[in-house]
């Protein structure tokens, strides 16, 4: 039955077939190569109906319930989400991410106590990635509100992330704030996914005028 399976997995759209769909959807999931994705399979056949449809459930309620908060972006089932709402944070600084899952990444340094903005992506003309299908107008807005004193461009240090940090310097360049990019500790080429506490800590602090 494997060797039937994975032979059918090799459509850009999910078969008709059950076990051929399940196994398609599985192997679109980030990190899940084929052999991963049949073993992800063959467990879900084998485990109880309550924990394959309590998964499923979560999932339904995952696309239902979570939306991005009203300021900065992020997902949260709230209006506005918890990191926002945070009394201790500093209003007047913000940090620009690519991805919610930077904003987990960097708060674990320990040296960010500041607000996000998660623009949910970065400028790739090749992939067909344009400056209004991020969330860059709605960061502008914030900053229009006056109270923004320094934004940190925390995009990933690749040439995508490097265009899109250039970009938001030139849209952000006509207001009295302070802009500034990490420095050290972030290699090229390096995403912000596969930097450890330090690195992003380093990177923080040594923060330069962009």
């Amino acid at each position: 039955m494997s060797r039937q399976i994975r032979s059918k997995n090799t459509f850009s759209e999910p078969p008709d077939e059950l076990l051929p769909k399940v196994l398609w959807h599985l192997g679109r999931l980030p990190g899940i190569g084929p052999k991963s994705a049949e073993r992800m399979l063959h467990f879900l056949m084998e485990a109880s109906s309550k924990e394959v449809l309590g998964l499923a459930d979560s999932l339904r309620e995952l696309k239902e319930r979570i939306h991005r908060c009203r300021q900065c972006c992020a997902p949260t089932e709230e209006v506005v989400c918890s990191c926002c709402l945070d009394q201790k944070r500093d209003p007047s600084l913000i940090c620009v991410v690519e991805h919610p899952r930077d904003v987990a990444l960097i708060d674990r340094a320990g040296r960010f106590r500041g607000q996000f903005h998660v623009l949910h992506g970065r400028i790739s003309p090749l992939d067909g990635i344009s400056p209004e299908q991020l969330t860059i107008d709605h960061l502008l807005d914030r900053v229009r509100q006056g109270t923004v004193k320094e934004v940190i461009l925390a995009t990933n240090p690749t040439l995508e992330g490097d265009g899109t940090a250039l970009y938001l310097a030139s849209v952000l360049g006509n207001f009295d704030i302070k802009i500034t990019r990490l420095a050290r500790g972030l290699p090229t080429g390096c995403s912000l996914e596969f930097a450890n506490s330090q690195m992003l800590a380093d990177a923080l602090d040594g923060r330069h005028a962009f």
